[in-house]
């Protein structure tokens, strides 16, 4: 099965039902490759359902799901992982008792399939300390490189979640609210954090935050009730009426 130009990821009539509700319903999606893709509607529109069919956290219903040229329909989400999709959650997943250079030691080491070598002597965990070291810098936590995760604030845990993310050199970036929690303050940092990590790679984003998504996003999809609603960048989606009735509402156009 061949991908579209310039595509790394599709989905092709993506459904899934739950019991006797349509969660998603014969989406069509298309990533461009290289490019920040925002996934956006109202609470129910089948967002986190889409994010969740395409790392297999569930099964789809019916439909296919093509990475990089691939039928990945079937994949499980370890296979996933290993072709190069990356994903980060809603609600931050760090360990907190684990200093901010351990979490990302753990990530790395993920990467080489050797997680279970993490209790392993300190000179093999300093091999991964350069690479550790960059990322830390990226995303602006050098500073609290051995304070434990859990005595960061929210959005800088936000910030070592996409580190840790990173640290797996995903080829596509799924990010599912990323400034979600996070303070006003903190908010431009995830931002421009999340620019750098879309040098060089693919991200799709789910996020409510629209200053946010009309910043970053090349390509926006609105999702209504599980189908696609409209696509295309920001000036277009938050003209259009459907999407002003649907979502954003007038006071947002």
């Amino acid at each position: 099965m061949q991908p579209s130009d310039g595509y790394i990821l599709e989905t092709r009539r993506l459904s899934k039902r739950f019991g006797g509700l349509d969660a998603l319903k014969g989406v069509d999606l298309k990533v461009r490759r290289g490019t920040i893709h925002g996934l956006i509607g109202p609470n129910g529109a089948g967002k986190t359902t889409c994010f969740n069919l395409l790392t297999k956290f569930v099964k789809p219903s019916s439909g296919a799901i093509i990475f990089e040229g691939r039928d990945i329909t079937a994949a499980n989400a370890a296979a996933i992982a290993n072709q190069g999709i990356a994903r980060s959650f809603q609600i931050s997943a760090v360990f907190p008792m684990l200093t901010v250079l351990e979490n990302l030691l753990v990530a790395l080491q993920r990467d080489h399939g050797i997680v279970w070598r993490f209790w392993r002597s300190d000179r093999y965990l300093k091999s991964f300390n350069e690479r550790a070291d960059s990322l830390l810098e990226a995303v602006g936590l050098q500073a609290w490189r051995d304070r434990p995760a859990g005595e960061l604030s929210y959005g800088r845990r936000r910030a070592l979640e996409v580190a840790t993310t990173l640290a797996l050199d995903p080829r596509l970036l799924l990010l599912d609210e990323p400034t979600a929690g996070v303070s006003h303050e903190d908010i431009d940092r995830i931002a421009e954090l999340i620019r750098s990590a879309g040098a060089g790679r693919t991200v799709l984003m789910v996020e409510h935050n629209l200053g946010v998504v009309s910043s970053l996003c090349d390509t926006i999809t609105v999702l209504h009730r599980g189908e696609v609603l409209c696509e295309g960048n920001y000036a277009t989606v938050s003209a259009d009426p459907r999407v002003l009735g649907a979502y954003l509402g007038k006071g947002h156009a």
